[in-house]
């Protein structure tokens, strides 16, 4: 299954038709585990592991992938199951996640299906606080829990949350401006609201794709000049339901919300997105997570938005 994203052009074809791939595996147990086929270089039998003193107990060890060094982590101890065990005999999905490599153990590889986002749902209510789970399918009559890997990644890696110093910039406040966040992840969410709370910019969250249609048409409704009103979307390109992409096309094809600008923010490396971002007529492409480019580049669509609207009265 080594080269997995060799047929990209094929894979590009998904794009604005709301379909996705899914990699399936297993972590030791019969429960079955997904992830977007896009997140995946390769998965390789687990090579020989070099451990890190004082590593998170998640991080089995190094590997030598080419002359590149990567973190290989237990993704069952990960999220909070009971470890994989012997790594010699098991498999490593090796992915990209905000333009960094790693590989997670997994105790066996199933297969690649082709599936609509339609049938990829939220988690039940209440059963994904606490847990690592971002949305769920049925695949052969059996439940498919596909791992909120940001969440894996935050707790195990860190990273920046804050804008540093100097990149935000003071804007008239005067001018009402605000932005529709589209994100099914929660640490995602916060992550970005966080930015938007440092900025002063007022903002309303969505779930997936369908919450944020219908609210952009819930405000159509009410009467709002939504795009004098509506600053900018932000919204991640995998959601249940309806992909970021699937939510462009939509956008752009109402005659009431064509012309509002659209960030597409995902963790999906690779020059691909930016093939389908232009496909779906989105604006701009953010790979997560770097709260300052985030900052930098809803400030430039915020003084966009601001200076079309004075050129329309």
């Amino acid at each position: 299954m080594a080269g997995i994203l060799d047929g990209v052009d094929m894979r590009t074809k998904l794009a604005g038709h709301n379909r996705l791939e899914l990699l399936l595996f297993r972590l030791g147990g019969r429960q079955r585990f997904g992830i977007n086929v896009f997140k995946v270089q390769e998965v390789i039998q687990c090579p020989p592991l070099t451990q890190v003193p004082h590593a998170n107990p998640t991080v089995l060890g190094i590997a030598n992938m080419r002359g590149k060094t990567i973190s290989i982590l237990d993704l069952s101890r990960a999220i909070g199951a009971a470890p994989v065990g012997d790594p010699s005999d098991k498999f490593v999905i090796i992915t990209e996640y905000n333009r960094k490599v790693q590989g997670f153990l997994v105790d066996s590889v199933d297969r690649i299906v082709n599936m609509n986002w339609e049938d990829i749902l939220p988690p039940p209510k209440g059963a994904a606080d606490g847990t690592y789970m971002t949305a769920v399918t049925q695949v052969d009559n059996e439940l498919v829990e596909i791992v909120d890997v940001e969440k894996v990644l935050k707790e195990v890696v860190g990273g920046q949350d804050d804008v540093s110093d100097g990149i935000i910039v003071r804007r008239d406040e005067s001018l009402p401006q605000h932005v529709l966040l589209a994100e099914d992840s929660s640490v995602a969410r916060k992550q970005v609201t966080r930015v938007l709370d440092q900025m002063g910019v007022e903002y309303t969250t969505a779930n997936d794709g369908v919450q944020a249609y219908e609210q952009l048409k819930r405000w159509l409704d009410e009467g709002k000049d939504v795009e004098n009103w509506l600053a900018l979307i932000i919204s991640d390109v995998e959601m249940p339901r309806m992909d970021g992409y699937s939510l462009t096309k939509a956008i752009r094809e109402h005659p009431q919300l064509t012309h509002l600008h659209v960030i597409l923010h995902t963790s999906l490396s690779g020059v691909f997105n930016k093939a389908m971002v232009q496909k779906v007529g989105a604006n701009d492409f953010l790979p997560k997570w770097e709260p300052d480019t985030l900052a930098m580049i809803v400030q430039d669509h915020l003084r966009l938005h601001a200076e079309e609207r004075a050129a329309r009265t």
